[in-house]
């Protein structure tokens, strides 16, 4: 587990009712609690672990717009919005600075492919622009590295650190008077007349009208208990950190094969690029037709294992008793080994072609499961065959940075008030239509 993420006592007991519930304490389901609480909402918060122990504390920490699907460009804008604010706002830091974002292109092929996207993006508000290698080399006064033929820069996207982030929030969620209980695990859903009427939980049932599912990747086995079809699988991303460094560069780098970004603490977060492994379980068949096209599209970013975690899979159960322990109590944490030699490779490209991280020291490796959809865009939706039940799910690995903004639209949708994006793009019945 990383073992740095600061820690969100819960309260001491469950609320025997609530006007909502959301289940999940990743960076979705904190904003979402807060964003409920703020509009005078009784929000009750629950994780099977504790906030922010999954994919939320474990990711590169990138806020960004640029890079992005285009559908989620309007929600990465309004979230850099939200971050920005919460820098006044929260009492706790979430390490938020607009530290700026630089994608190198080391090849025509990838500086027309950038070019293709900033000609969609630019009417949807997108700042980024591309720079020549003069451009370039204004910007990176140690230089320039040998092969990068431009390079795709905005300035103000940034970074956010993943460790203290959504405790942060939820801390300002606290506040504005979210109960928050960890860990306690949602082991199904009370429902009468086929709507929702409250949520079982270790701890005992919770009343309530209306839960929002904020599970990541856990979310579709808890849907699947429902009847409810969402296709969802488990990626493993390996991650390392290095200790402090000087004279790196202060913003965010990626190419096709490596990315890294400075963290507060002054190490930096790195990643090779590319490098997923995703494990054959019941799932990779029951969702096979649907990721097809993704497989297809990017076959050389995910390489498929049989593994520790394929073998958990064949034996989670599909249906289970609510008055008795669920998969959720039986594996609290999705704390996976990660594969070292990934950020080790990307490390060596980097020192290969930034002489500062030559004295890089490496300080810990981690690893982290990522909710992927087919077309890597979330859910974001009320569940039609449910009332009162809504899902905010399936980030495919681009959640932390839009986290606020998706949370500030889930809120938007239960309270029925004007969305503060359009929600189409992320309507669940695209899978199921």
């Amino acid at each position: 587990m990383y073992p740095r993420i600061a820690q969100v006592a819960s309260d001491s007991a469950l609320p025997k009712r609530a006007d909502a519930v959301v289940i999940g304490g990743g960076i979705v389901g904190v904003s979402t609690a807060y964003f409920l609480a703020e509009r005078g909402l009784a929000v009750v918060l629950l994780d099977k672990s504790g906030i922010a122990h999954e994919q939320s504390s474990r990711n590169w920490g990138w806020c960004r717009t640029m890079g992005r699907d285009v559908a989620e460009i309007p929600l990465a804008i309004e979230s850099l919005k939200l971050w920005e604010g919460w820098r006044d706002t929260l009492e706790h830091d979430t390490g938020f600075v607009r530290s700026g974002i630089l994608y190198a292109c080391e090849s025509d092929a990838e500086t027309e492919t950038q070019k293709a996207w900033l000609a969609q993006s630019s009417s949807l508000g997108s700042e980024a622009r591309l720079l020549d290698r003069d451009a370039l080399a204004a910007l990176l006064p140690g230089g320039v590295p040998a092969g990068w033929r431009a390079g795709l820069w905005t300035e103000s996207d940034g970074r956010a650190e993943p460790d203290v982030a959504s405790a942060a929030i939820a801390q300002g969620a606290r506040k504005l008077g979210v109960k928050i209980l960890v860990p306690c695990a949602a082991r199904g859903l009370a429902l009468e007349s086929g709507r929702v009427q409250g949520v079982f939980t270790e701890l005992g049932r919770i009343d309530c009208d209306t839960v929002v599912l904020a599970g990541g990747a856990w979310s579709s086995l808890f849907c699947r208990t429902l009847g409810i079809r969402l296709p969802q699988l488990r990626v493993l991303g390996s991650v390392l950190r290095t200790e402090p460094l000087e004279d790196a560069p202060e913003f965010a780098i990626a190419t096709s094969r490596y990315a890294f970004r400075k963290r507060a603490d002054g190490g930096y977060t790195i990643a090779l690029r590319n490098a997923n492994v995703a494990p054959l379980c019941p799932d990779s068949f029951r969702y096979f037709n649907d990721f097809i096209p993704l497989v297809r599209a990017h076959r050389h970013e995910y390489r498929l294992r049989v593994n520790a975690h394929s073998l958990a899979a064949l034996r989670t159960p599909n249906r289970w008793a609510v008055d008795a322990p669920s998969p959720f109590e039986r594996e609290r944490l999705l704390d996976p080994r990660p594969i070292d030699a990934y950020p080790e490779r990307a490390l060596e490209m980097i020192r290969a072609q930034f002489p500062a991280f030559a004295k890089a020291r490496i300080a810990q490796y981690w690893g982290g499961m990522i909710d992927v959809t087919p077309d890597a865009v979330p859910v974001i939706d009320r569940v039609a065959a449910i009332p009162g039940f809504h899902l905010a799910t399936g980030f495919s690995g681009h959640g932390f940075g839009i986290g606020p903004g998706a949370g500030r639209l889930m809120a938007d949708m239960v309270c029925e008030a004007p969305p503060l994006v359009d929600p189409t793009p992320y309507r669940l019945a695209r899978f199921n239509g």
